[in-house]
């Protein structure tokens, strides 16, 4: 059993908002005031910050913003950050048990959900998640991107569709005040796509965009959004569902101001077209060349059924944004059709049914990668609740000294990076852009940021 009479340790794997609002809550709580909290938090990025960092679009300042929250809580001294250290290769979960009372993951969903229909596989045919991955500068992906189509079809409507739509229908230079790597802006200065189409295969009142992200459609002096009228439909259960949620009826009412807009005569389009289900992918000699589409109409029960009717659309690039999946975590069970680790209120389950003792999840990987940010406080809520009330039956780690998982690293020759390691990568990023009057620009190449970070001193 832990021994009640020094600090509790526990060890974060992820450092997104999952893994830092964790460790807030453990910090807020009883035990942290009668017995103290130690916490240490693992990222194999040497930056911080998890899809925040890597997984918002440049041009989303308000949602960058939540970044001074999480800074606060890292700049807490109970708390110690091991960034560029990979779980699974550096070290697993024997080690961490021999470390910590407590270890919980907050490792996110970053993979593409699968789409299984004729030419996904085909050359043209991307996911989502690496685009934006490939946008904000991650550093191990790819350095360009190819941007030769000029009709681009996104498939989903939930607000990653959005922003991938939004980035590959604004001009280079409009991201440029943002802090786009060098790389993802030279690319984009030659992206040729002029008409993005986004493909939902149900209604308005079905639409996971938020309201805020949908109304950013059409801040840019360069993009006209342009919706049918005929697609604007409800049936009963459409109805019930605007009147019960004020961002249901929102992003409707904002769908529907699209649809009786003037035409603009402005260079780029993106057109929100619903009802239409992708049925297939069409190619030539390996390549996107269309995508077809079965129009579909509601049942009244708010889902929808298909007509018959089919239509081929002339693309040469086709985005799937059909959700994000968590990936498989080393020595962990895990449900791969939810794409979570089995868990009940954050306590992981193993294949007896039972907690196994001291290792916890929240975030996306508890609960799979649905709701928004201010979701995730929630989940970490319950699950530290649950750690709190399993402390006296937590077992009590081999090395439970701080310095010991330093040594241990060390041992390894793992560089790895820290919070202070953070502020010298910051100061860095914010200099490369002060010369181009930019806030910063995001270094990309992972030897660069531990070079700045100090982490081959």
């Amino acid at each position: 059993m832990t021994d009640q009479n020094r600090p509790l340790r526990v060890g974060i794997v992820g450092s997104g908002p999952a893994g830092i609002y964790a460790a807030d809550a453990l910090m807020k709580s009883d035990v942290a005031s009668d017995r103290g909290v130690t916490i240490d938090i693992f990222e194999r990025m040497p930056a911080p910050f998890g899809l925040i960092r890597y997984g918002v679009a440049p041009d989303h300042p308000r949602i960058k913003g939540i970044i001074t929250a999480l800074h606060k809580v890292l700049d807490k001294p109970q708390v110690r950050l091991f960034g560029n250290v990979d779980y699974g290769s550096d070290m697993d979960l024997g080690t961490l048990h021999s470390f910590y009372d407590a270890v919980i993951f907050a490792t996110g969903a970053n993979a593409d959900r699968a789409l299984s229909i004729p030419g996904i596989e085909l050359d043209g045919s991307y996911g989502a998640a690496d685009f934006v991955s490939w946008y904000d500068g991650h550093p191990d992906v790819a350095r360009e991107w190819p941007l030769n189509a000029d009709k681009v079809a996104v498939l989903g409507v939930g607000n990653v569709a959005l922003d991938v739509a939004r980035v590959l229908a604004k001009t280079a230079d409009e991201l440029l005040e943002t802090e786009i790597p060098h790389n993802v802006y030279e690319c984009l200065k030659e992206n040729k796509a002029t008409e993005v189409h986004v493909f939902g295969r149900r209604g308005p009142a079905q639409a996971k965009f938020t309201p805020l992200e949908l109304k950013e459609l059409s801040h840019s002096p360069n993009v006209e959004v342009i919706v049918d009228p005929e697609d604007i439909d409800y049936d009963e259960a459409s109805e019930i569902a605007r009147r019960s949620s004020k961002i249901v009826d929102q992003v409707a009412n904002i769908i529907q101001d699209y649809a009786i807009r003037d035409p603009q005569d402005l260079p780029n389009k993106i057109f929100l077209h619903f009802f239409e289900n992708p049925t297939e992918i069409l190619g030539a000699d390996g390549k996107v060349v269309g995508l077809r589409t079965e129009r579909t109409e509601l049942d009244g029960t708010g889902n929808v059924r298909g007509t018959g009717q089919f239509r081929d659309w002339d693309v040469q690039a086709v985005y799937r944004a059909v959700g994000y999946l968590s990936e498989n975590i080393a020595k962990l069970p895990f449900d791969e059709q939810a794409g979570t680790v089995p868990n009940e209120a954050g306590r992981v389950i193993g294949d007896n049914g039972e907690h196994l003792g001291g290792i916890y999840v929240t975030g996306w990987i508890k609960r799979g990668p649905i709701g928004l940010i201010g979701h995730t406080k929630g989940d970490a809520n319950e699950t530290i609740a649950c750690l709190i009330e399993d402390i006296p039956n937590l077992p009590a780690p081999e090395h439970p000294g701080e310095d010991e998982i330093v040594a241990f690293l060390d041992k390894q020759r793992v560089p790895y990076t820290t919070w202070d390691g953070w502020y010298r990568l910051d100061a860095h990023e914010r200099s490369l852009g002060e010369p181009h009057g930019r806030e910063r620009i995001k270094v990309v190449e992972r030897d660069e940021m531990l070079r700045a970070s100090g982490a081959d001193d």
